[in-house]
């Protein structure tokens, strides 16, 4: 059994050089990466709306970030539009324990949404919400309000933080690990968080979309 990990958020509050360093550089380079990366976005929402053309190129979904203050999360639509009422059809066939959902071959993703999970494009405007402050780079996946309200006391340690559009999940397994691996490996983030480890998880992301994991 894992060791538990309690995290000191008196601690969290006083790391201010880290902080303001980490939020200063997710906005220059969640700026940079937006413009350079600009015809990709553009040719991947040409392809979504080809694939599906009464569907949105953009989905929105109400997510859980710090201190469990809500905020809508950005990113390219890969399953069908009716996606979120068919997810209770389908709660039966979750592949995953704890208050997570994950599905391998699920039916709602749609033949481009295969590939840019995959390859995790479908993260890409995410970096809009580092920019606006409700995420960093680096750091938990920020959860669900009704996986939210599975959490026990611990796992909502989770929350002490700002979520990240990648993190030690990302890139330690993603859906090939379990819900209790993620809280642990989040934890562990958490405790041990610093550039350098930021720096390290970005690097390891860019190296998991050019080679992928377990993303599906």
């Amino acid at each position: 059994m894992n060791k538990k990990i309690i995290i000191d958020e008196n601690k969290l509050n006083h790391q201010y050089g880290y902080r303001i360093t980490k939020r200063l550089f997710g906005i220059i380079m969640s700026t940079i990466a937006l413009v350079v990366i600009s015809p990709i976005l553009l040719i991947i929402g040409i392809c979504i709306k080809i694939d599906d053309p009464h569907g949105p190129v953009f989905y929105k979904q109400e997510r859980v970030g710090k201190d469990g203050k809500l905020f809508e999360i950005f990113k390219f639509r890969s399953m069908v539009s009716n996606a979120d009422e068919l997810l209770e059809q389908l709660r039966f066939k979750n592949e995953i324990n704890g208050a997570m959902f994950k599905m391998k071959n699920d039916p709602r993703v749609t033949r481009v949404g295969r590939v840019i999970r995959k390859y995790s494009l479908d993260e890409l405007p995410q970096l809009v919400n580092v920019i606006k402050g409700d995420m960093s780079i680096v750091g938990p996946r920020p959860p669900l309000p009704s996986e939210v309200a599975k959490y026990s006391k611990y796992d909502k340690q989770r929350l002490m933080v700002t979520p990240g559009a990648t993190g030690l999940w990302q890139v330690g397994g993603r859906n090939d690990v379990d819900f209790d691996t993620m809280v642990q490996l989040d934890l562990t983030y958490i405790k041990h968080r610093s550039i350098w480890l930021d720096l390290k998880i970005m690097l390891k992301t860019v190296l998991i979309m050019i080679k992928p994991n377990g993303a599906y």
